[in-house]
Formats: structure tokens, C-alpha cells, sequence
């Protein structure tokens, strides 16, 4: 090459280094650590709904406005017209996403109709609530049927409504009065309230004692009528493609508060009902088939079980339209299973299953005689997870939810989480050439200027041999010859799962100077029924020692965090398990317990959950109440050093205010540092968003004071 020109390209290139110093520079600076608001920033995408042509995904986007949360339904176009992009070709195949509804509207659970010509959706508007349908071309939205909800609490409350096969119909579930059960029980709104049931309390409230039920309406000429009555919640629906009937979910039994058994029930057009199962077990979200010929739908087998977090896995299940042929078809994957959704041709079943912190799909292959055939007895493929390592550099994720289109060729929507991004929505097709691209990004902006620390896994040996898993992120602005004190995160449940899904709180303690762990120890679903079962019978007593096993591990891979400098905190089951650590061990120098538990006797009959003592304990606490109490984090409240703050809603009654005032008061008394932070009209989880923001306010400062 000749001296002038190479000169001349030298010269092109050092202007082009300068040019990209400045732009990296300039995006640096816009960079930043995440502070305690920036918990409103993260825009929750979910509930994604395909178009049966697949061309079109509709979901809901939940932000925050000044102290309000504003849940929309947007609409994107996808061009499937050609190839979708491969891994190397980064440009979605997609169109800008819109708003589906005119400004100022809210929406949520968004529903094609079959044709493809309309959505359905519930929103309140106008001063009416109630179901809503909407078209795509902008037009105002027509009201079509009145909806009461109830407060009443409703395990897997399942789908709403349900459009029916020829588009014209749609069947919902609303509330009423159920005289049956009015001149039983009576209507709480009197002075003074008189209480006669078991299941009296809603998760804020006193329950309202109104039923749910399953009724229809035509679209065009709403004229709605109810179609099932009785003291059972009727919901979870699902329209047979025949348009002839309705399955349901409800519990029948003959007090159905103190006996959680929900079974699945058929409606027809004049209201006729019949069971479809009858088991001691739970049953969950039915599904039918496109054939019409059988039902799918998740069920657990144990007649003790609870409406809060049940230590069984549920798995999914079939049967035919009669109720017979049923048949387990997920059992030998041994993963907590849910969501299942019918292939247009009722030959496959795809369904969502945790997995050691991730969550994908997976399905299960029929054969001819519709039951299951060699797939459903060994084999569960996931979809997308070696498409996923070259498309986003990595396996590990966490799907919450997903839909499928109705064409030969299967295009999917479903929303994805990773530990470094929010839920966005992506559209995926299966098959010989697998294939998925993200479609939206909501949260790029808070990604681009908060960039999220990403967590190193790391699995070790238990006190027993047993394996258990857990993730560590490193302080912002690490440093290897720094010592960095460290937080232990504890999930509830006691059957949740950490994982692969984005957590900003984690995220902020990482960003205030903390190295941060969280653990799925023996009771966190996701290692198949045994690991499950491990807090059956003594919480605080496996799971506890993983913990410390798993603090004690971190230390050993970590020297640089510093094992004088130790905090704790969980929320929910978290909260019972940070209480029982500060009564167990010094080695803590600070804790924050959030709506936690810390009597088992006096939880069990305070609680909206009065069942999940009888089914994680096999007994009422009359007849076990030493037991009961041994596992009680209060018992060795004498022993406690540890500065605690507890934080709860003061409407809790999934986990009542009193839990955390006995503890208070204990530590108190005891002259432990403690202080109680109460969140009025807040429930299990705050919502309101300054409450969430000043809730991690004050956690940071807890743990700074104690620990910096």
C-alpha cells in the first residue's frame, strides 16, 4: 500500500478511535449505581397473548405513575411473512409496539378472540367494570358484560373468561350473593360483625362472602346470564371447542373452607353441570384439547394440602372430555409444572417447569390414543435453551408466561427474565429450525443506565451430602483487596425458587456495597418432590442448616468477604427463617425480617392460610403443640442479639401484623436494637410504590449502620 493512503487511513482510523472514546466516555458517564427508585423504573411486562396467525402479540406493561401503578395493554406486529432472525442478525423482525387502548385507559388479561378480529380485555371505565372488547384499529373500546369481583381468596384463580369457538360468545366469572350461602354465614357489612366460617378473612380484608360463578353473555348483543350457582368458587374456565359446554374448577366438598379439594366441572349453555373429577388431590387450570376429545390440566394427589404454597409439586395431567383415561403425564420429570397449553393439532402439550432457578418450556408428545407416549415417559424437552446460549449468551432464565398460535406453524410469545434484565416480550418458533427474538424493550433504558451486576452460580455439598445450589453477587466497584461485607437473601414460600429472573433489590444491595446470597435450600421447588418436602415437619431445621452451610461456603470461595460483617433478610417465609437464624446464631451483625412469622401456634389462627400448619405439620395445634412451638422463632427469642428491624403491612392477614409485634416485642424487651416499621393499607408485599421505595431505604440504612 502506498505511504499517502496508508497515512491517510491512519489518519481516518485515529479519528474514528477519538470518535469512539468520546461515545464510550459520553455512555459511561450516563451510567450510574441504582439507588432505592429505581425499583419504579423496571416496567413489568407480562401476560403475552399471540394472534391465532401469530402476526400480532398483545400484553399488558405495568409502570408507575407518581404513587399509582398503571397496568396498559400494548400491541406489536410481527412480520413472519419471511425467516425469522437468526442468532447473528440482532434486529427483531418486529414493529414498534402501540397502545391497544385510547389514552388514559387501563387494562389487563387481554384475549384474542378465536377469528382473530377482536380482543377482549377487563378494565374499569366510564365507572363501569367489567369485560370489554377492542380491534386493532384504534377504535374505542364497546363494553360488554358487568363483572362483581370478590375478595375472597382463590388459589390458581385461572382464566377469567374464555371467548367461545365461534367468537360470538364469552363466558366469565363473576360474584354475587349466594343466598345459600348468605343465610348461612352472613353478610359482614353489620355492626357488630358476626363471624361463622373458617375462611373468614380475605389477604387484606374480611372476606366479602360474595361467589363466584360462571356465566355467558353474547358479544354483539350482550345479554348475560349465570349458569352455575351452589356455595363453591367457580373459576379457571375453558370453552370446549364444540362451544357446547364450559369446564370449570371448584370445590364441592360440603365445607369446602375447611377442606381445600378443588375437582373439574363441565357447564352446559342451560346450565346443566357435571364432574369431570372427582380425587382427593387438587385440581388446577384446565385446559380442552382442540379435538375436543380430552382435557389437560396441573393436579397434585395428597388430600392434605393448603391454599398457600403447598410443599407438593403440582404435575401435569389429562384426561378425556368424560373424565376418564386420566392419566399423570409429567411424573418422571419430577418439576413443579404448570401453565398447559394445547399444539393446534392435540398432539402436544407445552407447559411451563422450574428447574434448578430456571423456568422454561417444555412438552410432553401424545400418542395416537391421545395419552402419553415416549416423551411423556422420560423425555421433557425445553424449548429455546441452546438457542438462548447464542441468542442472549446464556441458557439460564425464567419464563413467566406464554401463549402459542393457532396455525400449522407454531410461532410463541412468552415473556423472559434474565438476572441482568427485566421481563421483556419474545416470540419464538419451534420445531427442526428453532428460532426466538425479542420483540420489545421496555427496560432498555434503566439496563442501558443501571447496569445490573450479574450473579456467579455456584452449587456445594449440605450438612448431609445434599446438594444445593446458590448465586453471589459482587459489590458494585469490587475490588479483590477489599473486604466487603455480605447479606444473606432468604425467599419465601416456604416452597419459592431464586434463580435466573432479575431481582433489583438484590441488585441495590450489590449497588449500596454488599456482596449479596441467595440460596434455594432443601423445601425450594424446582429439585423435584423429595427436596420439596424437606421443611415437612421442621422449618428451621434442614433448610437452616443449608443456609449456614451455604454462608459458611461463601466465605470459603470468597476471602474477600468479610466474615464479621454479616446481615440477613427474607420476606414471608424469609421473614420466619431470618427470625429463627437470629435466635439460632450470633454470626449475624444485622437482620431485617419482612411480614415474617415467628409463632406457629398463634399464626395458625391469625392467618388466611389455616390450613398450610395442617398440611406442613399433619396436625391442628391441640393436638401438636409442642411441636409447633419448637419450631418457633419466639421459643428462643431469649437468645437473639442480633439487631433486627421488622418490616410489615399493617392489612396483612396472609401473615398477620401480630407475628411481627410478638417478635418486636421479645427483642425489645430483651434490649436488643429492634425497631418495627408498620406500612398502612399494605398487604402481604407492599404495592403501593413510595412504600416499596422507603422500605429499601430504610433496609440499606439498617445494614449500613450496623455493617459499614
Amino acid at each position: 500500500m502506498r505511504l499517502d493512503v496508508m497515512k491517510k487511513y491512519s489518519s481516518i482510523g485515529a479519528a474514528l478511535c477519538l470518535t469512539l472514546f468520546a461515545c464510550t466516555v459520553q455512555a459511561q458517564s450516563n451510567r450510574r449505581v441504582m439507588i432505592a427508585a429505581d425499583l419504579l423504573r423496571v416496567a413489568n411486562v407480562g401476560d403475552p397473548q399471540i394472534s391465532p396467525d401469530g402476526e400480532r402479540v398483545v400484553y399488558t406493561v405495568t409502570t408507575v405513575d407518581r404513587n399509582t401503578n398503571v397496568t396498559a395493554l400494548s400491541i406489536v406486529r410481527v412480520d413472519n411473512s419471511s425467516d425469522p432472525p437468526t442468532s447473528r442478525q440482532r434486529t427483531p423482525a418486529t414493529f414498534p409496539a402501540s397502545p391497544l387502548l385510547p389514552p388514559g385507559w387501563q387494562g389487563t388479561n387481554p384475549r384474542w378472540s378465536p377469528d382473530g378480529k377482536r380482543i377482549a380485555f377487563l378494565a374499569l371505565a366510564d365507572n363501569r367494570y367489567g369485560i370489554w372488547v377492542a380491534t386493532i384499529d384504534g377504535s374505542r373500546p364497546r363494553f360488554v358484560a358487568g363483572v362483581q369481583n370478590t375478595n375472597f381468596f382463590i388459589t390458581y384463580a385461572g382464566e377469567p373468561f374464555a371467548w367461545s369457538p365461534d367468537s360470538k360468545s364469552i363466558a366469565y366469572i363473576s360474584a354475587s350473593v349466594e343466598p345459600a350461602f348468605d343465610k348461612h354465614y352472613g353478610y359482614p357489612q353489620t355492626d357488630p360483625i358476626v363471624i361463622d366460617r373458617i375462611q373468614y378473612k380475605s389477604r387484606t380484608s374480611l372476606s366479602d362472602n360474595l361467589v363466584t360463578h360462571v356465566w355467558i353473555t353474547d358479544v354483539d348483543n350482550p345479554e348475560p346470564k349465570q349458569l352455575t350457582t351452589g356455595l363453591g368458587y367457580d373459576h379457571a374456565l375453558s370453552f370446549s371447542p364444540r362451544g357446547d359446554e364450559i369446564a370449570f374448577v371448584s370445590n364441592h366438598e360440603l365445607d369446602p373452607d375447611a377442606n381445600n379439594n378443588s375437582d373439574i366441572f363441565a357447564v352446559d349453555l342451560r346450565g346443566q353441570v357435571r364432574q369431570i373429577t372427582n380425587t382427593k388431590g387438587c385440581e388446577y387450570e384446565p385446559a380442552w384439547s382442540p379435538d375436543g376429545k380430552w382435557i389437560t390440566y396441573t393436579a397434585t394427589k395428597r388430600d392434605l394440602t393448603t391454599i398457600d404454597s403447598a410443599a407438593e409439586d403440582t404435575h401435569v395431567w389429562i384426561c378425556d372430555s368424560g373424565g376418564g383415561n386420566r392419566q399423570e403425564l409429567s411424573m418422571t420429570l419430577d418439576r413443579r409444572a404448570r401453565t398447559p397449553r394445547w399444539s393446534h393439532d392435540s398432539k402436544w402439550i407445552f407447559f411451563l417447569a422450574n428447574d434448578r432457578g430456571t423456568t422454561n418450556i417444555r412438552r410432553i408428545e401424545l400418542d395416537r390414543r391421545g395419552l402419553g407416549g415416549s416423551e411423556a415417559g422420560s423425555r421433557f424437552p425445553s424449548l429455546y435453551s441452546t438457542f438462548m446460549r447464542n441468542e442472549i449468551g446464556r441458557s439460564d432464565f425464567q419464563i413467566s408466561g406464554f401463549t402459542l398460535n393457532a396455525a400449522d406453524s407454531p410461532f410463541f410469545a412468552f415473556t423472559l427474565s434474565t438476572p441482568q434484565r427485566p421481563a421483556e416480550l419474545w416470540i419464538g418458533r419451534a420445531g427442526a429450525r428453532e428460532v426466538v427474538w425479542r420483540v420489545t424493550g421496555h427496560n432498555d433504558g434503566l439496563v442501558a443506565s443501571v447496569p445490573p451486576v450479574e450473579p456467579e452460580r455456584f452449587s456445594f455439598r449440605s450438612f448431609d451430602g445434599t446438594f444445593v445450589d446458590g448465586w453471589l453477587l459482587k459489590p458494585v466497584g469490587w475490588q479483590q483487596d477489599r473486604k466487603y461485607p455480605m447479606i444473606l437473601s432468604i425467599h419465601g414460600g416456604p416452597h419459592g425458587m431464586y434463580g435466573y429472573a432479575f431481582n433489583p433489590t438484590l441488585q441495590a444491595y450489590a449497588t449500596d456495597g454488599y456482596a449479596v446470597l441467595y440460596l434455594n435450600p432443601r423445601g425450594s421447588n424446582g429439585y423435584g418432590q423429595k427436596f420439596s418436602d424437606g421443611t415437612l415437619n421442621e422449618w428451621g431445621g434442614g433448610d437452616y442448616r443449608d443456609l449456614m452451610a451455604g454462608v459458611d461456603e461463601a466465605l470459603k470461595r470468597y476471602a474477600w468477604i468479610d466474615a464479621d460483617r454479616l446481615g440477613v433478610t427474607g420476606g414471608s417465609y424469609g421473614g420466619f427463617m431470618t427470625n429463627w437464624i437470629i435466635t439460632q446464631t450470633p454470626r449475624f451483625k444485622a437482620a431485617v425480617s419482612v411480614a415474617s412469622v415467628s409463632n406457629l401456634i398463634s399464626f395458625y389462627s391469625t392467618s388466611l392460610y389455616q390450613d398450610l400448619i395442617h398440611a406442613e405439620f399433619g396436625s391442628f395445634p391441640w393436638d401438636n403443640y409442642d411441636q409447633l412451638w419448637r419450631w418457633s422463632p419466639l421459643r428462643y427469642a431469649r437468645a437473639a442479639q442480633t439487631p433486627t428491624m421488622f418490616i410489615h403491612g399493617e392489612s396483612d392477614n396472609d401473615v398477620h401484623i401480630t407475628q411481627a409485634e410478638e417478635m418486636y416485642m421479645a427483642l425489645k424487651r430483651r434490649g436488643v436494637e429492634t425497631v418495627l416499621v408498620r406500612y398502612p393499607r399494605e398487604g402481604h408485599g407492599l404495592r403501593e410504590p413510595r412504600h416499596r421505595v422507603d422500605a429499601l431505604e430504610k433496609t440499606l440504612s439498617w445494614f449500613d449502620r450496623f455493617l459499614k
